[in-house]
């Protein structure tokens, strides 16, 4: 009676579940049906009724972008070049002529040439501006100038430049190109080895333990692993570089999603190197993503000082899905969570304010938690190191300058009025901040902080209003202390400021793998590494 009375329940229950599934899989999919039939229709009667001719694909473009926009910066349309810049970024691998280039609309701008390949060879410099390639101007291309570059190897293709205010050219044979994920390893002392990651392609677990490997081989008994500056990448690379550092069989990271299959439990896959040897984990404000997954995980299990400034906080999962003629859509499929249940994300794309700003989560919003030794850590706002060093005051002004470019070119000026013997005896004073901000003012840098808008758009209503005139004097004195204001601030993150200009300088003298040697002997946050790592009392006293 009992078991018939269960089924009597039981199965309605079940039927009515299954109906209410299928009723709202059958709504959602309706809906979405009766959307892009909304679309494809208005698309039809807009390319043959508008006034003037229009362009179907960059009428979709603009469709597709405006859409994504309203999610989050990580969910892309990828068109083929797009896909093909992914692949390169994963598998470091590429024909060229070996530098990063920046596209502008009439010029390509060598950002860095990379040491011995071709561009190198061939005498391109940082800051040379390439104006045409082959019989092509580059002001003259509709397509993307950057790919005139590319090539078969071996190969040759003319590029003309202008270097301060000179025009030259150059034969420049293309060749096969390899982006390290670790640029640089060697010995600080004869204790400790400095490892520098810069990116999780395919290749960032395989030379990272490389570099462990020969580094202990060496006789390093402590290590650096320097992770400044590097955005992230593939998660899997980042689960195993963790595990050369634990055990077998530990939980690194957890992925959530609504859609079930997304939801994983990474767990270190290897017999590690060495669970035992002291290590310092450098991370900044552009430490992202896997960056944010090593850094994190090793905190939370007590494995790892972290030194440096707060990581850039993102704690979303991406997956490219195919499209069709070769286009691809990276879609943010889950979240994920360190080992002691941590999201470090820092910004809510989900409930924006009312300007439809991601907004960052608040301090007292952040949620904690607690290392495997009880220390308490924190989501919501990237990872939080151990010892804070070196973050900038006020990313306001640091931001607006870097992507101004006047730094770069301030080190480009500055390369052609200097020499030196030894580039470690390189060090910026405080004439050389001043000429900088001479700099600045003649290539006529400016930024409107949040203040200045607010006020400027007040005054404008004021003047619709006809009450300009009673409040002007008020209004002039306020944008002057607000521009007194912006040049205190400026002063206040001058050694930051410096920091930034050095190191693109030492560039422009011996290269990327040349910064990592003079960082070496000159940057506090390494200083402050070995200072640690020469303790083992410090070291623990971290940890516990």
């Amino acid at each position: 009676m009992k078991t018939l009375l269960k089924k009597r329940i039981i199965i309605p229950v079940l039927a009515g579940i299954i109906l209410f599934s299928t009723a709202s899989f059958k709504n959602d999919f309706f809906e979405i049906a009766k959307q892009i039939e909304i679309f494809t229709t208005l698309f039809k009667e807009l390319n043959m009724n508008y006034v003037d001719e229009t362009n179907p694909g960059d009428l979709i473009d603009t469709a597709i972008k405006n859409m994504l926009a309203d999610l989050d910066p990580y969910t892309n349309f990828m068109n083929e070049q797009d896909v093909e810049a992914a692949r390169i970024n994963n598998t470091g691998d590429y024909t060229g002529i070996g530098a990063r280039i920046k596209t502008l609309k009439d010029k390509l701008v060598v950002v860095e040439p990379y040491k011995d390949y071709p561009a190198d060879k061939a005498g391109l410099k940082a800051g040379d501006e390439i104006i045409q390639v082959g019989t092509v101007l580059v002001s003259d291309y509709e397509g993307i100038a950057g790919d005139l570059l590319k090539g078969a190897p071996d190969s040759a293709v003319e590029v003309t430049y202008t270097r301060q205010g000179s025009t030259k050219k150059a034969s420049i044979k293309r060749a096969e190109v390899e982006i390290k994920a670790v640029p640089h390893f060697s010995m600080v002392n004869d204790k400790t080895g400095y490892i520098v990651l810069s990116r999780f392609n395919r290749k960032a677990y395989a030379e990272t333990n490389y570099a462990l490997r020969d580094l202990k081989a060496q006789g390093a008994e402590r290590m650096i692993l320097d992770l400044r500056g590097n955005p992230g990448g593939l998660l899997n690379e980042a689960i195993k570089i963790v595990n050369l550092f634990v055990p077998k069989g530990q939980l690194i990271a957890t992925t959530k999603s609504k859609v079930k299959k997304y939801n994983r439990s990474y767990i270190t896959p290897n017999e590690p190197i060495d669970t035992d040897i002291p290590l310092v984990i450098l991370i900044d404000g552009s430490s992202a993503s896997a960056s944010e997954i090593v850094s994190g995980a090793l905190q939370d299990l007590d494995r790892a000082v972290i030194l440096g400034s707060r990581s850039f906080g993102k704690g979303l999962v991406q997956r490219p899905k195919q499209l069709t003629y070769g286009t691809q859509v990276k879609i943010t499929i889950s979240r994920y969570y360190t080992p002691s249940g941590r999201c470090i994300q820092s910004l809510d794309y989900w409930n924006r304010n009312d300007k439809g700003e991601a907004v960052r989560v608040k301090q007292e919003n952040y949620n904690a938690f607690k290392t495997r030794n009880g220390r308490q850590v924190f989501d919501g706002g990237g990872v939080l190191p151990d010892e804070i060093i070196g973050a900038p005051k006020n990313t306001t002004i640091t931001k607006a300058i870097v992507n101004s470019d006047l730094i770069f070119d301030y080190a480009t000026s500055y390369y052609y009025d200097h020499s030196f013997d030894d580039i470690n005896t390189l060090k910026l004073t405080d004439k050389d901040f001043n000429n900088f901000k001479s700099f600045l003012k003649s290539n006529d840098f400016s930024f409107e902080t949040d203040t200045e808008k607010a006020l400027i758009k007040a005054f404008e209503i004021s003047k619709k209003e006809e009450l300009n005139d009673n409040i002007a004097k008020d209004y002039n004195t306020l944008i002057t202390n607000l521009n007194a204001s912006k040049a205190i601030v400026l002063n206040e993150n001058k050694d930051f400021l410096l920091k930034l200009l050095t190191e693109d300088i030492v560039k422009r003298y011996v290269y990327r793998e040349g910064l990592y040697e003079y960082y070496k002997v000159h940057d506090p946050t390494i200083k402050k590494s070995l200072e640690i790592l020469n303790s083992s009392t410090t070291y623990e006293g971290y940890l516990k």
